[in-house]
């Protein structure tokens, strides 16, 4: 690793300390993060301009940096490649784990995946896992999501709980968002 990367991954930890509590044993730390495009990286500590793609081992080193502040971190738009996810698996270390969704086919899947990743000193995943699908409708089959949502159940202690992550359609008009966030709520 070179110095300057070690010198400001030390002060990028120090600041995420400075607004993410400590791990305790009575605490549950749970977080959902929107990666974009996390499949392949530059295998380099600084990327160049004319790399592709832009992501390169230092900024894997600070994504995970983030990711062991928590317990479980729901993370979306990880894509058909995992290069990146499994670089990312070896940079947290042997106590982290991942539950990974199938790819989203289609175009507005965008050939992505949703990904819980855990610390399983913290928790465990309980055997739960699947995908939500829309009933049917009086009228035939209902319109599903474009990247369905993911669900995990996780034990710790005594308590079992399930998370879900979601990865509405996006774009320039916010009201495009509100048919899947409706159907999700519903």
């Amino acid at each position: 690793m070179p110095p300057d990367v070690a010198e400001n991954l030390i002060a990028f930890r120090a600041a995420l300390a400075a607004v993410v509590p400590p791990k305790h044993p009575a605490d549950l730390l749970i977080a959902t993060w929107n990666l974009r495009a996390l499949g392949d990286f530059t295998a380099k500590w600084h990327a160049e301009p004319g790399d592709t793609p832009k992501r390169d081992w230092y900024s894997l080193a600070c994504i995970a940096a983030v990711v062991t502040c928590f317990d479980v971190m729901a993370v979306q738009e990880v894509r058909r490649n995992t290069t990146a996810l499994q670089f990312l698996l070896e940079l947290l270390g042997d106590d982290w784990r991942v539950v990974v969704s199938d790819v989203t086919e289609g175009g507005l899947g965008n050939g992505e995946r949703l990904t819980f990743l855990y610390d399983s000193t913290r928790v465990q995943p309980s055997g739960l896992v699947g995908e939500i699908v829309l009933p049917a409708k009086v009228d035939g089959p209902a319109e599903q999501f474009a990247r369905t949502p993911y669900a995990a159940t996780f034990v710790r202690g005594s308590a079992e709980f399930t998370l879900t992550t979601v990865h509405v359609i996006w774009g320039a008009d916010p009201t495009a968002r509100l048919p899947e966030i409706t159907a999700f709520a519903e």
